[in-house]
């Protein structure tokens, strides 16, 4: 369930910070069951808050300042009215980590790769986590570091950037989405490019929101444990129900 940005809800507990409505909100993938912006997806109400400017080009590509401050509008109005934690549509908001948690009082968690450095120490300290994201070319030590992953975390990133469905729809605003072979794509690449490219790998945590749909897919073909926004947003609910 999901409440509007006029919505004045203090049994809502979770604000979503989202893209702006246009070409590159890549909202095709929010119809499919499991994405982290599906209405279905969670058992609680969340509010979603569209940011002016924010898309993929001012998130992923070119983190924009003047993006951050619209975020940070948003966030501080979530918390005037009762919203009790704030994350983001997007895992590459990493990168404003800082900026954002600092700006509010209430807890915010930019990204699902918050959950790395806890994912490493649960499991061997000899294994390496690893890490789909949208597109690896675009993910820096900067948003690493942001979120607390630095070289004592090994990790094994690989990219979905190339995938003929995602590339697609990133590339052409009224392109439709075959689920099935993006599904069997997201599975290919998080076997042959991490699992398979890096034996060490003992769990995998999935950057990109619009994946966590594939999260079950990709634990029964890896056998690994696999974590997404999805996982992070119900953990972070039950911390404040």
């Amino acid at each position: 369930m999901a409440g509007s940005g006029s919505e004045r809800d203090k049994g809502i507990f979770i604000g979503i910070l989202r893209w702006e409505s246009g070409p590159q909100d890549l909202s095709q993938f929010e119809a499919i069951p499991g994405h982290f912006l599906h209405p279905d997806t969670f058992e609680f109400p969340v509010r979603f808050e569209r940011v002016k400017g924010a898309s993929f080009s001012t998130v992923v590509e070119m983190p924009s300042p003047e993006v951050l401050q619209e975020m940070v509008r948003a966030a501080k109005e979530m918390e005037r009215d009762g919203i009790r934690a704030v994350t983001t549509s997007c895992g590459f908001n990493a990168i404003f980590q800082h900026h954002l948690a600092a700006a509010v009082r209430i807890p915010v968690f930019t990204s699902s790769l918050l959950q790395v450095p806890m994912v490493h120490t649960m499991i061997d300290p000899g294994k390496a986590v690893g890490i789909l994201t949208a597109d690896e070319r675009f993910l820096t030590k900067e948003h690493l570091q942001a979120v607390g992953i630095d070289e004592r975390i090994p990790v094994c990133i690989a990219g979905i950037q190339d995938t003929g469905v995602f590339s697609r729809v990133r590339d052409e605003p009224g392109a439709t989405v075959d689920v099935e072979r993006f599904r069997a794509q997201v599975v290919e690449v998080a076997m042959e490019r991490i699992v398979r490219h890096d034996p060490s790998v003992g769990a995998i945590v999935i950057e990109c929101t619009d994946l966590p749909s594939f999260s079950p897919d990709i634990r029964k073909a890896a056998r690994l444990p696999v974590f997404d926004i999805v996982t992070l947003t119900n953990w972070v609910y039950w911390s404040l129900h």
